[in-house]
């Protein structure tokens, strides 16, 4: 599906400085790897100096250096305007998630603040773009939003000897929503994994942005509506567990290899949260953003 509205939503457009993102474009399973900067309408074609977006490409180190090996290629520029912007990476071999971790979230959930991370996994083909169809599933009655930060890791780690390194190990930051269906997670033998893995349940992007670009992980805004009413809103100052002490934690439990994704967790104002419970249904419009991530527009369906 072509959305126009990209246009209208600016979701392209960036104001602050000439800065880097990674962008894939094209039809579902069919897209293309570009180099989004600001100072232009277009985007930097890469397709003839790298497969895309991967756990290999991400392993390779290419990353560091991909912005000079595009311009000093003089690559083409093409408008990305009129295509379908899918995830700004291919599928990782796991997505990880973190349950309870900003404080004001684990008040509304009536439950203790968390000694440890709360660690869960996600169906790695969750994943989709940022303006396609989110599906609320077959049977379902409790379809929840959830914005986070992800993060995307680049080099392989394992049993990290301090969170004071952690932050080498990433590829860069993106925006995620962890969609989630709570009669599923809680209600259907304790098993997160069920509600949480649903098709389409990761909208992810719309692209990907490099660490040097975001000078204090912990000092992003990051909010939610639905239907034009703002349900969630907060700071990833609020987390409990910093990004880097949790890839340091996760790294004790499980080899986080490169493409792999990290969902951080969500602030207050889910719907399973509120009072009363409020919960998604079909032809609703859902917007979301985090500072420089850009944002999601996504709608609504019923399942096939």
């Amino acid at each position: 599906m072509i959305y126009s509205y990209c246009v209208e939503t600016k979701l392209w457009c960036i104001k602050e400085g000439e800065l880097l993102r990674l962008v894939r474009c094209g039809p579902l399973g069919h897209e293309r790897p570009f180099l989004l900067t600001n100072n232009d309408d277009s985007a930097i074609a890469l397709s003839s100096i790298i497969d895309d977006f991967s756990p290999a490409f991400f392993s390779s180190g290419m990353l560091d250096s991909l912005g000079d090996i595009a311009r000093g290629k003089d690559l083409p520029r093409v408008s990305i305007r009129s295509e379908r912007i899918g995830p700004p990476i291919t599928t990782p071999q796991k997505i990880i998630c973190v349950g309870l971790n900003y404080r004001e979230h684990a008040t509304e959930a009536k439950m203790e603040i968390p000694t440890e991370p709360i660690i869960f996994m996600k169906a790695p083909n969750t994943i989709v773009g940022p303006t396609d169809d989110l599906i609320i599933p077959r049977n379902s009655l409790k379809t929840d939003w959830e914005v986070e930060l992800g993060v995307v890791i680049g080099k392989t780690a394992h049993y990290l000897e301090s969170p004071d390194i952690a932050l080498n190990y990433v590829a860069g930051y993106v925006l995620s929503n962890d969609v989630s269906e709570r009669e599923f997670q809680f209600e259907r033998g304790g098993q997160w994994d069920k509600g949480k893995s649903c098709k389409s349940f990761n909208p992810l992007g719309p692209w990907l942005v490099t660490p040097d670009d975001i000078p204090n992980v912990q000092d992003l805004n990051l909010w939610l509506d639905v239907d034009n009413v703002r349900k969630q809103s907060g700071t990833t100052f609020d987390m409990i567990f910093s990004v880097a002490y949790l890839i340091w934690y996760i790294s004790q439990f499980m080899v986080l290899e490169s493409g792999d994704l990290i969902n951080t967790g969500t602030p207050a104002g889910v719907g399973h949260g509120s009072t009363p419970a409020e919960y998604l249904s079909p032809y609703q419009e859902i917007r979301l953003g985090i500072t420089n991530l850009g944002e999601q527009r996504l709608r609504t369906v019923t399942s096939a």
